[in-house]
């Protein structure tokens, strides 16, 4: 057991979360240090500079509630914009709604979809081969700004706020996802773990309250992103999204194959522990 490899998670000050590498997959130094283990518990395990990415054990968790709760929630989600998420997990739930016609997935780097369609197929492969799928090889920041398509829903699956992640925590991004949302349209974000991630949560927030009229969290926990509960952000002009029935969530969902997501667990997710409350109480506060 000493002899083997370990690798860890550097993300937060303080902490590190290392995984046992039973078998390493694949290292790569270049613009950024990527590695890929076999962890007995959680699969296979992807890090990016020392942040976990994803595992292919309890990727569902985060994938599910990021895609399933807006697009439960909207009357009619035909048009959706991901940005980021080079995983393609999210991109697999997303398209397990009928209701959806076209999924857009904005990512920076082509080599990260080739590098996932290689070594995580075991959950993304019917993305490729659905016709409804279509990638830009593109800055999602500068994408979202330049584009004159209009979406349904916008999810945001990205980085941690740092590096090239920055730009997509910003008044001057989320104002561009606000111009290309239709009417009635939903954008969900990434937001962290508060617990670890404070400051970046309040401060992502307050973004996102200074663009949108509507501005919520609601809760995931995802073993691999290890501190409490992670947060995603939710973004719209209307509450009645957030006002649908269980009953017509429900009816949405039929058909559909989950793991995690439930009706009653989406109502259940935007009710939050008051430490949380009162962090985005602080960011919706904030000029």
């Amino acid at each position: 057991m000493s002899g083997r490899k370990t690798v860890s998670e550097t993300l937060h000050e303080h902490v590190t979360l290392s995984f046992t590498a039973d078998e390493v997959l694949h290292e790569a130094t270049g613009h950024h240090k990527l590695e890929l283990v076999r962890n007995r518990l959680f699969g296979k395990v992807l890090l990016l500079d020392g942040a976990v990415q994803v595992t292919s054990a309890d990727e569902f968790m985060y994938h599910e509630m990021m895609a399933h709760v807006p697009l439960m929630a909207h009357e009619n989600p035909a048009d959706v914009l991901i940005v980021g998420g080079g995983d393609c997990g999210l991109a697999e739930e997303v398209l397990k709604h009928a209701r959806v016609k076209a999924l857009t997935q904005v990512e920076i780097d082509a080599s990260v979809l080739d590098f996932s369609r290689r070594h995580f197929a075991e959950f993304n492969a019917p993305v490729f081969d659905d016709p409804r799928f279509h990638v830009e090889i593109a800055d999602g920041a500068e994408f979202a700004s330049a584009t004159q398509r209009r979406f349904d829903v916008v999810l945001v699956d990205s980085t941690d706020p740092s590096g090239p992640g920055a730009a997509l925590f910003t008044p001057a991004f989320y104002a561009n996802i606000k111009r290309i949302l239709k009417p009635g349209g939903i954008a969900v974000t990434q937001n962290g773990v508060p617990f670890l991630q404070k400051h970046e949560f309040v401060r992502g927030l307050s973004a996102l309250s200074s663009v949108f009229a509507v501005t919520r969290a609601y809760l995931v926990c995802v073993p691999t992103y290890f501190g409490g509960h992670m947060m995603l952000g939710w973004a719209s002009e209307t509450d009645d999204a957030l006002n649908v029935p269980e009953e017509e969530l429900a009816r949405r969902a039929a058909g559909i194959d989950t793991r995690y997501y439930t009706p009653a667990h989406h109502r259940a997710s935007f009710v939050l522990p008051r430490y949380i409350e009162d962090l985005l109480a602080e960011a919706q506060a904030r000029p």
